[in-house]
């Protein structure tokens, strides 16, 4: 399974951790993937379907909602479709059933912080509230960088989607931002003998491109960039 774990789809309800880890150990092999953004309804069975829907993996989403999907079971399809999930997967954390376990629990604290909160005008409830929200966000970033640099994660999302065709660098990056919100913040600048050389998340990106490039694995025409393989 590939998820958004963030802590705020937790405190507005559309994500239940606690339903996650029994999935874990109720299924034999089971496992889940943290990819920031991740928004896709996708459901695929083996090789044989895929399923494309508005529906989420909820009991009102499969049961009571009026939503819309489409069932394929051509085999070239499926396996594409596959092949992309996998792909996403490939970029995003691995969160083993013991992570969910540990992550439900500090959900719990951080929601009963956010009602304190909601509840009162209190400064010391908000600021509880904010560290904790902040700390959570920090545990998910370090389930990301387990076994993995930030160039490994940057160089694989280029190749990624350049599987999918070539790319302008200015068409390249905000594609690297979507998937990958939480490592490509806008807010953080790189700054060098107090000179603002723009995002730093855009240097880490560039630097990939750059030894990728290096490596004969991505090629550059002077206009796009280009999988070495599809060329």
């Amino acid at each position: 399974m590939i998820t958004d774990l963030r802590p705020e789809s937790t405190l507005s309800g559309s994500m239940d951790l606690e339903a996650l880890g029994e999935l874990g150990s109720k299924l034999p092999g089971f496992e889940l993937t943290h990819l920031p953004s991740v928004h896709a309804k996708v459901y695929v069975a083996d090789f044989k379907m895929a399923i494309i829907t508005s529906g989420n993996l909820t009991e009102p989403g499969l049961c009571r909602n009026v939503e819309y999907g489409v069932a394929l079971g051509d085999d070239l399809l499926v396996r594409q479709i596959r092949s992309d999930l996998e792909g996403y997967a490939s970029l995003g954390a691995r969160v083993s059933s013991q992570d969910v376990v540990a992550l439900s629990a500090e959900m719990r604290d951080l929601k009963t912080l956010f009602q304190e909160a909601e509840r009162s005008v209190r400064a010391q409830a908000r600021r509880a509230f904010r560290e904790k929200l902040a700390s959570t966000h920090i545990q998910l970033l370090r389930h990301r960088a387990r076994g993995r640099t930030t160039h490994a994660i940057f160089s694989d999302t280029i190749k990624f989607l350049l599987s999918k065709g070539p790319l302008r660098t200015e068409e390249l990056h905000p594609l690297v931002q979507l998937l990958h919100p939480d490592l490509c913040d806008d807010s953080v600048d790189r700054i060098i003998d107090g000179v603002h050389f723009g995002k730093r998340w855009k240097h880490y990106v560039r630097n990939a491109q750059q030894y990728l490039k290096r490596h004969g694995e991505i090629q550059f025409d002077g206009t796009q960039w280009h999988l070495a393989s599809a060329v």
